[in-house]
């Protein structure tokens, strides 16, 4: 798989300087925690589930989880499990490659029992979502994901990797926040070979206080969640080799009866073709806002994006793309002649880049690169959105 492989070759080659790489649940897990863009939930009970995957892949949607937490309710547990085994064997009889496979559970002795379940079908299996992690909470989950992958059916070798989900009470109170942050970065490191990302659970930061953004506002107009972003990257996102990926929080649409601000979207990108009709649809449905916030995520150092509705993945990948500048800029400052440090002047000659400040932001840069693909110098992000649009 790949992103934007769901369009046609030539199509690519005119949208991209480089293309993105092809990829594959064995890949290298750095290249695959970079390349999860947007993740895609969907609640386990659902009936065609298998059907539902191959038409998100088909799509352009690179991982998905599969849920039975809080989307679905209690009393549906058991047959959601049933459900998964059904579908996954579905899916292994189809002998298509689904996107990344993630089961989010309630509680840890779910992972070896549905591991062993599943049985050769685990095989499209890359990991679990673990929910509201804290170092008391994450190590029965992650000691049980150890036990289920040395147990697997599909023999030894196969990877599974773990998704914590930060979303606790104890993150988000300001008393305990520094020790539940220490406790999590304990784990993870102790763990760090099955840790793939870390996802954030905003959803839950708003609820203990009985918050909910409204579509004009991201998750950092909330000051109260914008303070735990901002804490979770700072302990666990760091750039030294000591970071995770963390990726970015869920996007709640809904409609709104009275927009109560100026559309944020900018006009002057959308005058050509299906272009201003692609704008004043995103301002419709209040997607301006998620536009903003993809932004503003990737400011803060996070990469990838939880979703809930398909509509939001080709925004997410669209604006992951590599800018030709960008890739210009991190070429430019990892020159091998360049390690001594120093200043240039940017090839596109409006800006400075300090090599040795910058190097990090480069490295990161072409990391999304090869993820996501660098876009030529005159494709921006509408192009790629329209690109990836299914015809109607």
């Amino acid at each position: 798989m790949r992103h934007f492989g769901h369009i046609a070759p030539e199509v690519r080659q005119r949208l991209f300087h480089r293309e993105p790489c092809a990829f594959t649940a064995d890949s290298p897990p750095h290249l695959l925690a970079s390349a999860l863009g947007a993740t895609l939930y969907s609640p386990a009970t659902r009936p065609r589930l298998a059907d539902d995957v191959l038409k998100q892949g088909g799509r352009g949607v690179t991982s998905m989880v599969l849920c039975l937490e809080d989307s679905i309710d209690d009393s549906e547990v058991d047959d959601a499990e049933e459900n998964l085994v059904r579908q996954f064997a579905d899916l292994a009889a189809r002998g298509v490659e689904p996107p990344l496979l993630f089961i989010r559970v309630r509680a840890a002795g779910q992972i070896p029992d549905l591991v062993r379940r599943l049985g050769p079908s685990g095989r499209l299996l890359s990991g679990f979502v673990l929910p509201k992690f804290t170092e008391e909470r994450g190590v029965p989950f992650l000691e049980a994901l150890t036990a289920a992958e040395a147990d697997t059916p599909t023999g030894p070798g196969r990877r599974l990797f773990a998704m914590p989900v930060l979303e606790s009470p104890e993150l988000l109170h300001l008393e305990s926040r520094a020790e539940t942050l220490a406790g999590i970065a304990r784990t993870v490191d102790k763990y760090r070979d099955r840790v793939l990302a870390l996802r954030l659970g905003v959803t839950d930061f708003c609820s203990a206080y009985g918050l909910r953004r409204p579509p004009d506002m991201t998750a950092y107009d909330v000051q109260i969640v914008a303070s735990v972003i901002a804490d979770v990257v700072n302990v666990l996102g760091r750039a030294d080799g000591t970071g995770h990926i963390v990726t970015g929080p869920v996007w709640e649409y809904f409609r709104v009866q009275e927009r109560m601000f100026k559309p944020q979207l900018r006009r002057s990108p959308f005058l050509e073709g299906r272009a201003d009709e692609l704008r004043q649809a995103l301002i419709e449905h209040d997607m301006d806002g998620l536009l903003r916030e993809i932004e503003l995520d990737r400011a803060n150092g996070l990469l990838g994006k939880t979703c809930i509705h398909p509509s939001h993945v080709l925004p997410v990948h669209a604006l992951s793309v590599v800018s030709h500048e960008e890739f210009s800029d991190a070429q430019d400052i990892l020159r091998p002649e360049r390690d001594g440090g120093g200043v240039l002047r940017s090839s596109y000659t409006n800006k400075m880049n300090e090599v040795k400040p910058h190097r990090a932001w480069a490295e990161r840069t072409l990391r999304r690169a090869e993820v996501f693909g660098v876009a030529r110098e005159d494709v921006g992000f509408v192009e790629l959105l329209t690109a990836g649009i299914p015809a109607p």
